[in-house]
């Protein structure tokens, strides 16, 4: 058990169901959002440890999204995963700009997922 929170935001249920699923298997502590502003929400009352942020999603977009995270320093030092269909060399400038930790483009394997999320919050693989 890792003990850590993750905001898993994400409108789409199939792949909120595999990495909420895959991540709580690994002993995290996953918290959902399916819009921008509810994450925002998320953010402030849970306190997560890390977001995996898609950036297609309703109300307010992942790029929006995260730009505000970041905009604020108690949220700023929160590391942010775009996992998105976004795939074009421009976005991964973009979100390298807006101040995501990674980029990683759909369909990305759900082990993958987890096993970057441990690498940024320097968690040890079981062994």
């Amino acid at each position: 058990m890792s003990g850590h929170t993750i905001l898993l935001v994400e409108d789409n249920d199939d792949n909120r169901v595999v990495y909420r699923t895959m991540l709580a298997h690994f002993g995290f502590h996953v918290v959902e959002a399916t819009d921008g502003q509810e994450a925002l929400r998320c953010v402030r009352d849970d306190r997560p440890d890390l977001i995996l942020m898609d950036i297609s999603i309703p109300v307010m977009d992942g790029w929006e999204t995260t730009r505000t995270l970041k905009a604020d320093p108690d949220t700023a030092p929160i590391p942010v995963i775009a996992v998105t269909a976004h795939a074009l060399e421009s976005d991964r400038a973009r979100a390298e700009q807006i101040g995501f930790s990674l980029f990683l483009t759909k369909p990305v394997e759900p082990r993958r997922v987890v096993t970057e999320v441990r690498r940024l919050l320097g968690v040890e693989e079981p062994g």
